[in-house]
């Protein structure tokens, strides 16, 4: 067992245009203010980094985590989200996510694949300069618009989606591999790798690679009625990266898991802000410890009701008060009688 790192704070949610908001300085000193002890850094924010330089220069990366050090946090990740998610688009969603992309790539998903791919690898190649041995993204999806099985789908397109998902993705994992980088995928609705079956059946095509990870975020289980706490049992030695996020899910006799395409406000399922909501972060904070989960507990602020610097406050708390100390002792050492093998032995009526 160890003490859980953290509380960290993904910031994709906060970077804007705004001070505190729109420049490294200001929103990891505006971080530290909080009471984090660490950021999530979206590779994507050019408000916050260069990813080429970076990529490239472990001089600048010495300079970015310096003058984060310098406000009082660490970088804990960086998250390749955005990028991840155009690695694989199916056709159905070209035109939304577009918006991820360089305007001038717009309209061009062969481009924009290229692009992104580049992006997950300087991703890769400043995490390794940041001396970060994971790292964050979305897998995207090529079969997703066909997740309900109706009409029947046809014999292997399921298959052939996922066939060419790893494609896609073992040239990015090998890289990774040799920078000494994790990708954790975090397991989302929206991409093909949404839960734990469709997790093994990408991993079934990779050959089980060791650079594949899990970012576990249990609010995303609870939405689809999933065990998020069996989830943490059944893939201990996947799971690389927690976000630490509520929601709820109170189903009527109007809608339930799908939502009725209302608001998040008004969904049965929504994210809410830490403590909130329904999750059991007792019980999961207890069994990533006795896992030894070696990473940081990272707040991602999602709430359709609170207002995010509430939220963002309000969550360091959180996750302080529900990481583990790991005891040096047990609680009963003070009743040890000490080791005697041959007092043992009479004990079980053996010989001496």
């Amino acid at each position: 067992m160890q003490t859980m790192k953290g509380p960290g704070l993904f910031l994709a949610q906060f970077v804007g245009t705004d001070a505190p908001f729109d420049s490294w300085d200001a929103i990891t000193a505006w971080a530290a203010r909080c009471g984090y002890l660490g950021v999530q850094v979206p590779s994507g924010a050019g408000a916050l980094l260069d990813l080429d330089r970076a990529s490239q220069s472990r001089g600048y990366c010495d300079d970015l985590a310096g003058q984060a050090a310098a406000n009082g946090v660490a970088i804990t990740e960086l998250s390749a989200h955005v990028q991840g998610q155009l690695v694989a688009v199916h056709p159905a969603y070209d035109e939304m996510f577009d918006g991820f992309a360089p305007t001038a790539l717009r309209g061009n998903p062969k481009a924009r694949q290229e692009w992104a791919v580049d992006q997950v690898i300087k991703t890769i190649d400043a995490s390794a300069n940041l001396g970060l041995d994971r790292m964050a993204a979305f897998s995207g999806a090529l079969a997703w618009p066909y997740l309900y099985p109706w009409p029947q789908r046809p014999t292997g397109l399921v298959e052939a989606a996922f066939d060419e998902l790893a494609a896609r993705w073992r040239p990015i994992l090998d890289h990774a591999d040799s920078r000494g980088v994790d990708i954790c995928f975090e397991i989302h609705p929206g991409e093909d790798l949404h839960d734990g079956s469709t997790f093994e059946m990408f991993l079934d095509r990779l050959d089980q690679h060791p650079r594949a990870m899990m970012l576990y975020d249990p609010s995303h289980y609870l939405l689809q009625q999933l065990d998020y706490l069996q989830n943490l049992d059944i893939y201990a030695d996947r799971i690389g990266m927690f976000h630490v996020k509520d929601a709820e899910f109170n189903p009527t006799g109007r809608q339930g898991v799908y939502g009725g395409y209302q608001s998040w406000v008004d969904r049965a399922g929504r994210f809410r802000s830490l403590g909130d909501g329904q999750v059991d972060f007792k019980a999961i904070f207890s069994k990533l410890t006795t896992m030894g989960f070696d990473g940081w507990a990272v707040v991602e602020w999602e709430c359709a009701l609170k207002h995010p610097e509430d939220g963002a406050r309000e969550g360091a708390a959180f996750v302080r008060d529900h990481i583990i100390r790991v005891t040096d002792r047990a609680f009963d050492d003070f009743a040890d009688g000490g080791t005697d093998d041959a007092a043992n032995r009479r004990m079980l009526g053996l010989e001496v």
